[in-house]
């Protein structure tokens, strides 16, 4: 399993200094999630390859502690670029995973920082802060 904190030095570092939370222009797919339990909320942006098959560009908006506003930003970083397939699948394996599941290697080097947030699986409080992003992606991308 990831670092037993919670508060990996990737979660803080995206909380603080978030690469992709922004007010993206010419998005093609919006969606907003709410985590009504805890307050958080956000609007996902993606624009779309003309073909719908690309992830070319993901940013957020919202607010939100700081494990759903990290989570967010190391979700849009790992789709950036992405297939949508293959976002599909790094949301099943962050779900896997944030459930308590074991990854093998490949899987977590696929999620990369995402991994990361391993952790948070042992606090049931947090589990839905940490999904939220992926919640919303999910919803976005079906």
């Amino acid at each position: 399993m990831a670092n037993g904190s919670v508060y990996t030095t990737a979660l803080m570092e995206h909380n603080a200094h978030p690469d992709y939370k922004y007010e993206l222009a010419n998005f093609t797919h919006e969606h907003e999630g709410v985590n009504p339990s805890c307050g958080d909320e956000m609007v996902l942006r993606l624009r779309l390859s003309s073909d719908g098959s690309t992830i070319e560009e993901a940013a957020f908006t919202g607010s939100g502690c700081a494990v759903s506003q990290a989570s967010a930003d190391i979700m849009a970083e790992l789709v950036t670029g992405e297939t949508v397939e293959e976002a599909k699948h790094l949301g099943e394996l962050f779900f896997r995973m944030i459930q308590g599941d074991e990854l093998d290697d490949d899987e977590q080097e696929a999620l990369d920082e995402a991994y990361e947030l391993a952790s948070i699986s042992r606090m049931p409080a947090r589990v839905k802060c940490a999904e939220l992003a992926w919640r919303t992606l999910g919803a976005l991308i079906e």
